[in-house]
């Protein structure tokens, strides 16, 4: 057992690791926090602490609408990820139907693809259905995604077979198998795909950059790629003191709901990741 526990050498690597990770996040708040004309003049010294910097960005920048639309299309799409995902994964497990593999191998071929490739596609087909600038541009296009089903076949295919067999012997439905036997086992694998499809909706910019150009459909991703423009734009004379310190709190603001996500649920999300590593 002591062979096992991690010895001092273990620790100040992670503890190396740590500061390595942590220290740009650390310097990123606590500059957002000083004067602006300090992050140009003394970038790594901890001064007199102020919230001008916010303040401005609150006034110059619409991060208000960015934080609204994208919480809209992560509630939805990720509604939808969560509901179709697991049961498309737990078909390709469970159920043996004519063409299954080649059906799956096809869902496989198109993680392959790259997203550039997808693009013009997408925004033609957006373009035919009118949906350009619109929230449903935003939401439907990857809501069903074949890493998601991926994900959910690896983790449903470690259930053993006895459990579901146990369930029909019992009477229940497939759906009601689904619900009461097969949910509660993956709910470690279905945190993970939480955190991982809220990371990928919040952090996503290249598809809503294309797909919408309307302000007021505009994600926080597209929204912070336009804070210079808009600080500038707002504000005559903004120096480059000025725009640094607005950056720097619109990107302190941005991170905190995925900290806190992670957070919350990191132990879900690590045991997510092993059991769905781990194919039965």
């Amino acid at each position: 057992m002591n062979q096992n526990r991690p010895g001092p050498l273990q620790y100040a690597v992670l503890a190396l690791l740590a500061i390595v990770f942590l220290y740009p996040i650390w310097w990123a708040v606590s500059s957002s926090l000083k004067p602006a004309a300090d992050i140009i003049t003394d970038p790594l010294s901890i001064g007199a602490l102020t919230l001008d910097n916010y303040r401005a960005m609150f006034a110059d920048v619409p991060i208000g609408t960015g934080f609204a639309n994208t919480a809209l299309v992560l509630v939805v799409r990720g509604a939808m990820t969560m509901f179709f995902c697991p049961l498309a994964g737990y078909a390709f497990a469970k159920y043996d139907f004519p063409g299954k593999n080649a059906l799956f191998g096809v869902v496989l071929l198109t993680l392959m693809l790259p997203t550039l490739v997808l693009i013009i596609p997408l925004l033609l087909e957006m373009s035919a259905l009118g949906w350009v600038n619109t929230y449903r541009a935003l939401i439907l296009p990857g809501s069903i995604d074949a890493f998601s089903i991926f994900w959910m076949r690896q983790t449903i295919a470690a259930i053993p077979d006895e459990l579901i067999d146990a369930g029909r012997v019992d009477g229940a439905g497939e759906f009601g198998i689904f619900a009461r036997v097969v949910l509660p086992v993956i709910r470690p694998g279905l945190a993970a795909l939480a955190v991982l499809t809220t990371m990928n909706v919040y952090n996503d910019f290249v598809w809503p950059v294309v797909a919408v150009n309307d302000t007021s459909h505009q994600t926080l991703q597209v929204v912070l790629s336009t804070l210079a423009q808009n600080i500038t734009g707002n504000r005559i004379g903004a120096d480059f003191a000025t725009v640094w310190g607005e950056l720097l709190a619109a990107g302190s603001v941005a991170m905190l709901p995925l900290l806190v996500i992670f957070v919350l649920l990191q132990r879900h999300f690590i045991n997510g990741i092993l059991a769905g590593s781990v194919k039965g």
